[in-house]
């Protein structure tokens, strides 16, 4: 590595860590610490000024309009189906369904078949009243369990979640890995189900036994209040109806995974779930079924769910806001060079594919914050690999980068920032628990993979 790239590295690191200090030392809102940084990590790297600006407007724009709107959408769906008593009634069959002892493993199952079509934000958002529900429940009842309640809840789903982001196709990341080393799409996939489970549940419900009594969540009261609460003076809609609601917007993104792989470009149904499978198109569609399954067929009239779908939306916007910087950070890193620095620093090293595969793909995780952007780089850097060494099973390879793009979610990761704000955690709690699931996702989806090696 050339000084340049080392004095480049050491002035990102001083930054990530001025950024956690101000928030967790100092107490700093999270948004103005991380649009500081942002600005700084630009000035002090030498970037012109105005790039500087164009940097971090395209990072905080480009996440708003792709999370923000969904949060914006999801808020709305998480109040029609908390108001009519929806979530109450989800969150009531997942704890009968094992008693309270299995919660962590019923709802982490959910949040795995609910991942399966899902972006990791799209997930997270529906997920959220059921996740505050159930802890809501386990505070005043938990049974055997012992620890936060809402860890309890959220943590098995935020695992589940993140497992199938990053291991299993059609995911972005996977897909375009998939393209680029050049494995089969169907071996990847059934290998990628099967990693999934067992690592989803060493991240997901054995790892929250252990923390839950160790870290602590407090959601926003305002916001637990809006996503648990339900007004009695109208009836509750039927678990069928409930679960076909909340499945509406899944089936769509389901189909056009299905579609976009069945299915020749320009074909007219292709085109169709191509618009309407898209993660904002479907959550809106969403809400508009909301207004009616949970709203109007229950007697609620105009007004009010126009008053409940604006209510909706005041406990995210500094969520939205915090997302949005935590972008703007992530495309400073990107632009001053960072992750072409640690890409190209990363083919120094020595490895066999696998690991090497792993390590690129976690430079650049840490370097941009996004387990995509990982990902797919990674999988680019990779795609020679396969040419030299014919005995590498491609599928196991992609499966490889895609558990190092897991790595340690910090503080330039939108994901990190919805999961804090969401579940009211401080910086030390979120980096004992989400960091660490984070974590343990890849490291032992790494290891199952270097264990499969042997074999397939």
């Amino acid at each position: 590595m050339s000084q340049d790239d080392i004095t480049l590295l050491a002035i990102a690191l001083i930054v990530i860590l001025g950024i956690v200090a101000a928030i967790a030392k100092f107490r700093m809102h999270p948004f103005p610490a991380l649009m500081i940084g942002a600005l700084v990590l630009g000035l002090w790297t030498g970037a012109d000024p105005a790039a500087i600006l164009k940097s971090f407007q395209t990072g905080f724009g480009g996440t708003l309009a792709r999370v923000g709107v969904l949060l914006a959408l999801g808020a709305m769906f998480g109040e029609m189906l908390a108001s009519s008593g929806g979530a109450e009634r989800v969150s009531t069959a997942l704890v009968n369904a094992g008693g309270t002892r299995l919660v962590p493993w019923t709802i982490g199952l959910v949040a795995m078949l609910l991942g399966l079509p899902l972006f990791f934000e799209a997930a997270v958002v529906l997920m959220m009243p059921i996740v505050l529900t159930v802890g809501a429940q386990l505070a005043r009842e938990p049974g055997e369990l012992k620890g936060n309640p809402y860890l309890l809840a959220g943590l098995p789903v935020f695992a589940g979640i993140g497992v199938m982001h990053v291991l299993v196709p059609p995911h972005p990341g996977p897909m375009v890995a998939i393209d680029a080393i050049g494995a089969d799409m169907g071996s990847t996939l059934v290998i990628g189900i099967l990693l999934a489970f067992p690592v989803a549940i060493l991240a997901g419900p054995l790892f929250t036994y252990w923390i839950a009594p160790r870290a602590s969540a407090n959601p926003p009261a305002d916001l637990v209040e809006r996503l648990t609460r339900r007004d009695s003076s109208f009836r509750a809609p039927g678990i069928g109806v409930t679960v076909a609601t909340i499945l509406f917007p899944i089936m769509l993104m389901m189909g056009k995974a299905a579609v976009d792989l069945l299915l020749p470009v320009g074909h007219p149904v292709r085109t169709l779930f191509e618009f309407i499978g898209h993660p904002i198109v479907a959550l809106l569609l969403a809400v508009l079924l909301s207004m009616c399954t949970f709203g109007f067929f229950l007697g609620k009239d105009t007004k009010l769910v126009g008053k409940l779908l604006g209510d909706a939306l005041p406990p995210v916007a500094a969520i939205m806001l915090i997302i949005g910087a935590g972008g703007a950070l992530k495309q400073m890193l990107i632009d001053v060079g960072l992750g072409r620095t640690i890409a190209n620093a990363s083919q120094l090293v020595e490895l066999s594919p696998l690991l090497l595969g792993w390590f690129t793909a976690v430079i650049i995780r840490l370097a941009t914050g996004s387990a995509t952007v990982a990902t797919v780089t990674a999988g680019g850097l990779m795609a020679a690999t396969i040419s030299v060494n014919p005995d590498l099973n491609p599928a196991l390879l992609v499966l490889a980068i895609g558990a190092g793009s897991m790595f340690f979610s910090h503080i330039n990761d939108a994901g990190f920032w919805m999961v804090k704000e969401f579940m009211g955690m401080n910086m030390p709690d979120m980096f004992k628990t989400w960091s660490m699931v984070s974590n343990i996702i890849s490291v032992t989806g790494l290891l199952f993979v270097l264990a499969l090696s042997l074999v397939i």
